[in-house]
């Protein structure tokens, strides 16, 4: 069973990377012909980085869970990782983490330069709007849920969600966090995408209240399950496999769950939140083989 549900994830992960940086390819392709000269290059450069594809993955899972069949679903998915390549580039920054190498390669400000990644960060933003909105036509979606749609998305990758949790995150720099603390930071800088990605399948969807409750209270478990495995990655992984310079966490004087838990305890930590994520599923009950084998691979996974 354990076996099976890993090789579903491994599947499903293989599948939103296929169809994703195909629509991610296209995207960068109009975006570099559309904007002249090296802007134009870096935000293809961005668009163009690889990785696990782990937010597709849950919105195609979520929304084939919530009785989602459509292929255009890709384009949401898209939406979503675009979303989370603003994120990185962002988050590279010398004046946010300041590192040199992301998935293998240059930074996008070392590729380019700080001013131009800057300005990557932030056009990409209306980049992803129009991913959604032309995603939610092709899924045939009215005003209403495409409204829910964007206000879900953008949410998670405003104030509210990632860039609240970064500007707690850079705050806690050189201080203490206890628990609770720590969690209200990546409730926003990591979880809140990843809810959202969970949550946009099930709008796609058109998801049952029942069903959408149990999906955004397997998101929020699963965000913060992401970012405690990340932070045992950190700690525990060499640059090599984390493809990024291992143990930034530790230069920059971070507060994570292994500073606060120890390893060993951080480990048992993000398996308590795979496990409450799954629990919200069992509670309505919403079977799905997919999202259930994706949570044990986020926190079993080696980079």
């Amino acid at each position: 069973m354990a076996d099976t549900a890993a090789g579903d994830a491994v599947a499903l992960l293989a599948e939103a990377r296929q169809v994703v940086d195909a629509e991610l390819d296209r995207c960068a392709e109009r975006l570099a012909a559309d904007v002249p000269g090296p802007l134009g290059d870096a935000l293809a450069y961005a668009l163009r980085s690889p990785g696990k594809r782990v937010r597709p993955a849950l919105v195609l899972a979520a929304y084939r869970a919530a009785g989602g069949r459509s292929d255009a679903i890709a384009g949401i998915a898209t939406a979503v990782e675009v979303v989370h390549t603003y994120s990185l580039v962002h988050d590279d920054l010398p004046c946010m983490d300041d590192d040199d190498m992301r998935r293998g390669r240059p930074t996008t400000h070392r590729a380019f330069d700080i001013p131009t990644a800057t300005r990557v960060g932030y056009l990409l933003v209306p980049v992803a709007g129009e991913e959604l909105a032309r995603a939610a036509a092709a899924l045939g979606l009215g005003a209403e849920p495409t409204g829910a749609l964007a206000v879900e998305l953008f949410e998670a990758g405003g104030i509210r969600g990632m860039v609240g949790g970064q500007w707690l995150d850079l705050e806690a720099e050189r201080r203490g966090l206890t628990l609770p603390e720590l969690t209200a930071v990546h409730r926003g800088k990591t979880g809140a995408l990843i809810r959202a990605a969970v949550v946009l399948g099930g709008i796609a969807a058109g998801a049952e209240p029942g069903v959408s409750r149990a999906l955004r209270g397997y998101g929020e478990e699963i965000g913060l399950a992401f970012q405690v495995a990340d932070d045992v990655l950190d700690a525990t992984g060499t640059s090599e496999e984390l493809g990024k310079p291992a143990g930034r966490d530790a230069a920059l004087a971070k507060s994570t769950y292994v500073s606060v838990l120890g390893v060993a305890a951080a480990r048992a930590e993000a398996v308590r939140h795979q496990q409450r994520a799954v629990a919200e599923l069992a509670d309505v009950p919403l079977v799905s083989e997919s999202l259930v084998a994706l949570a044990r691979y986020i926190v079993t996974r080696p980079s």
